[in-house]
């Protein structure tokens, strides 16, 4: 993980919808540069080739030289290339032969160009870790709010990479606007997708699946607000969200760094689970736990190697906050010893 700076965030991120959502958390307008990067309502997609992807990657060569009693010798491997960001001249990947570059404009843009429409828009879009990695995000314009008061905006990402570090990946999420958290669609759905597709010479032919994934986002919209649902439905005691602590945050035996450690996070859940606003309205809920490791991890977790914007939207982008949530509901299905996701057909 890179460590992008607050003015890389505000010149190489783009976030629409701000009229209805507000801020990003990195938002700085003196970092802003000549243009800033919030818009009002939808990203225009001419804005997002202008913006991020106005340059093209390109192959080179790897050579090296070293020296040794006979002089500098150098060498140059035909099995393998760099992918280089011409603009900027930095190199942003070392691979075989067969590594196939999925170019943003492609692979990004024109995909999810094909599915925008009057309900569907460019929500964000950006690079990280020197334009290695990308992604842009379809949103629909308006905010759902389910029966329990839970208001999010589904969302449609895709992302690859130049460096390897990620597939080409599209898949659906929801983000919550009391929070500006992102947390899983796809928990209670067993037709959920997250389409992956490889840098390699026939990751060409997988364009039709990008194309089936496409469609889903309006099936996001359902999905989550099933969940929510369910969740809700479930209560969870004072006595429950202790025994989740002890599952989601064990204390060591050893009084040294890593129990004060735990102890500080268990601490810091319970004050989220206790009396946060953003926790309150489904205190005492399955929601309500699965609201605090998801509000936790995004804003109160250490961040170590990175800014903590940029480790949201990386958390976001390869589908770790499916984990995320995943992890935590199966650890208070144990605890209340019962299944509180029933699979959608």
């Amino acid at each position: 993980m890179s460590r992008e700076s607050l003015t890389w965030l505000n010149q190489n991120t783009l976030i629409g919808f701000t009229a209805k959502r507000g801020t990003a958390w990195h938002y700085r307008a003196s970092h802003q540069g000549d243009e800033p990067n919030h818009y009002p309502g939808p990203i225009p997609v001419a804005d997002v080739k202008r913006r991020l992807f106005h340059w093209q990657p390109v192959e080179g060569t790897v050579e090296t030289s070293y020296l040794t009693e006979d002089g500098v010798t150098r060498l140059t491997d035909p099995t393998r290339k760099t992918i280089i960001r011409p603009d900027t001249g930095q190199i942003l990947g070392i691979f075989k032969q067969g590594f196939q570059i999925h170019e943003y404009n492609r692979w990004l843009v024109d995909h999810i160009e094909t599915i925008l429409d009057d309900d569907l828009a460019i929500g964000s879009a950006g690079l990280l870790r020197g334009g290695a990695l990308a992604w842009v995000q379809v949103e629909l314009p308006d905010t759902c709010t389910t029966p329990e008061g839970v208001a999010f905006r589904p969302f449609l990402s895709a992302a690859t990479s130049l460096d390897g570090s990620l597939s080409s990946t599209y898949q659906t999420g929801a983000q919550l606007i009391v929070c500006d958290n992102t947390l899983s669609a796809a928990l209670a759905s067993a037709n959920a997708r997250r389409v992956k597709i490889r840098h390699s010479r026939r990751s060409l032919a997988r364009i039709v699946d990008v194309r089936d994934a496409l469609g889903i986002i309006h099936q996001a919209a359902d999905n989550f607000a099933a969940e929510v649902q369910q969740l809700c439905r479930v209560e969870v005691s004072n006595s429950h969200w202790r025994a989740f602590l002890d599952q989601h945050v064990p204390l060591p035996q050893e009084r040294e760094r890593g129990r004060t450690l735990a102890e500080t996070k268990r601490l810091a859940l319970t004050r989220l689970w206790t009396q946060d606003e953003r926790v309150a309205p489904w205190h005492g809920t399955a929601f309500g736990v699965l609201q605090t490791v998801n509000t936790y991890t995004h804003h109160g977790q250490i961040v170590r190697g990175a800014v903590r914007a940029e480790r949201n939207m990386h958390r976001m982008i390869t589908g770790d906050v499916d984990d995320l949530d995943l992890t935590t509901v199966q650890t208070l299905e144990k605890v209340l010893n019962r299944s509180i996701l029933g699979k959608a057909a």
